[in-house]
């Protein structure tokens, strides 16, 4: 692809980084954002320059937030003895579009897989350990993907509970093995958090 200018050539380089969006596209976008007003090109770029500088993780949970604590932890009619494990906060903003699930939530960050080199001490597994032996959690449901890696990370974390008594439960198999939980909607979603079985279970299956 050849640019008659530098500057158009290092936006769409750079607008083409972003997921699923080719060369062809990032141009489009660019050239499109040079047709708008000046001061929305400049409101986008402060937005995201904001973002990137003052966004958070909660301290609790590890979502993403504004404040050290996120809204759903901060709020007092959440359930924080209920944690829903994730894998990222695209799963934390699926189920919350559910409407089923009133309590709290730990965000790993991602899944074990050894063939991406992502081991357990990369993710936020033991901080999720330290809340459960501090005994402020009652139940732990995972709600990981339905993958190898999702069903690796789930065992992982089970096997670090033993002895803490705590139940422990996995979502209903609503979701299709090999499914990413985000992809799933919401109705099949929430039908699977409200009839979310014994995670020990699940590992007869």
């Amino acid at each position: 692809m050849d640019f008659s200018s530098k500057l158009l050539e290092q936006a769409v380089d750079e607008m083409s980084q972003l997921p699923g969006i080719g060369k062809r596209t990032a141009l489009r976008l660019v050239l499109h954002l040079l047709k708008q007003p000046e001061a929305q090109t400049k409101d986008l770029a402060s937005a995201l320059s904001k973002l990137r500088n003052e966004i958070k993780l909660c301290k609790n949970c590890f979502n993403i937030s504004d404040t050290e604590l996120c809204d759903i932890c901060a709020n007092p009619a959440r359930n924080a003895g209920l944690v829903c494990v994730v894998e990222d906060i695209r799963d934390v903003m699926a189920i919350e579009n559910t409407g089923q699930y009133r309590g709290h939530y730990h965000v790993l960050g991602g899944k074990i897989s050894p063939m991406d080199g992502v081991g357990p001490s990369q993710l936020n597994i033991h901080s999720l350990i330290e809340k459960v032996k501090a005994g402020k959690v009652e139940e732990i449901i995972f709600a990981l993907s339905s993958t190898l890696e999702g069903d690796t990370t789930n065992f992982y974390i089970f096997k670090q509970l033993e002895g803490t008594n705590i139940k422990t439960s996995t979502i209903a198999r609503g979701i299709s093995v090999g499914d990413e939980l985000e992809y799933a909607d919401e109705v099949t979603l929430g039908r699977s958090i409200a009839n979310r079985v014994p995670f020990e279970s699940s590992l007869k299956g």
